[in-house]
């Protein structure tokens, strides 16, 4: 083997070695933040099946997978931004994720791996609640009627849904067949169907039709 092929070898061995020891980075921070989290390393060296270890799959991609629209910039451009963080982004499914792409450059500063955090923020819904509920006042003017009997209902059945679907790690939407099946009959059994509108906002939530919403109930 002549000078520049071992060079070469020992740059590929280098950075297979720096790509692994990330893996091990993936894996502990997925198993951290089970049904919350998922991490996801980008072998960049391969763009069409960049993904060499997805750890609290959220989002239903694989290994072999291909590189995201950010894995190929960084491959294009040497000089991309190593660090981007906490951007907006949406599972396939719809749940919005708050996410971070960190990526991985060899000893010849050219990008060879990212390291993905995708956070689903769908499932603090009901900390959400809980904490607006825990910071809430006292209004001063109790004798005012502020809001109608059928608005107040209508937002407790909303915080119903969605705590029932966090407790799951999931969205309304996002919900098994039987869960959603489930759900509705609880919601049944603790009172809310009395609403003249209820079993269409039930519907609208779980991305349903009405008449579904009635069948569940049964």
């Amino acid at each position: 083997m002549d000078e520049v092929a071992a060079d070469r070898a020992a740059s590929a061995e280098a950075d297979e070695h720096l790509i692994r020891e990330t893996e091990k980075i993936a894996v502990a921070l997925g198993r951290m933040f089970p049904g919350l989290c998922e991490v996801v390393l980008h072998d960049l060296r391969q763009p069409r099946h960049a993904i060499r270890a997805i750890e609290n799959n959220l989002s239903g991609r694989r290994v072999g997978d291909s590189a995201t629209e950010l894995g190929l910039a960084r491959i294009e451009d040497p000089d991309y931004p190593s660090v981007i963080q906490n951007y907006p982004n949406q599972f396939p499914d719809g749940r919005p994720a708050k996410s971070t792409s960190i990526g991985i450059k060899n000893a010849a500063g050219q990008y060879i791996a990212a390291l993905c955090l995708n956070l689903d923020v769908s499932v603090l819904s009901s900390v959400t609640l809980a904490l607006s509920n825990l910071v809430a006042t006292e209004t001063e003017h109790r004798e005012q009627s502020l809001e109608s009997l059928r608005d107040r209902n209508t937002r407790e059945l909303r915080r119903a849904v969605q705590a029932h679907a966090a407790e799951r790690a999931a969205t309304p939407r996002s919900l098994s067949r039987e869960d959603k099946r489930a759900l509705v009959r609880q919601l049944q059994r603790d009172g809310y169907f009395d609403s003249r509108d209820a079993a269409q906002t039930i519907a609208d939530l779980l991305g349903v039709s009405r008449a579904t919403v009635y069948n569940y109930a049964k």
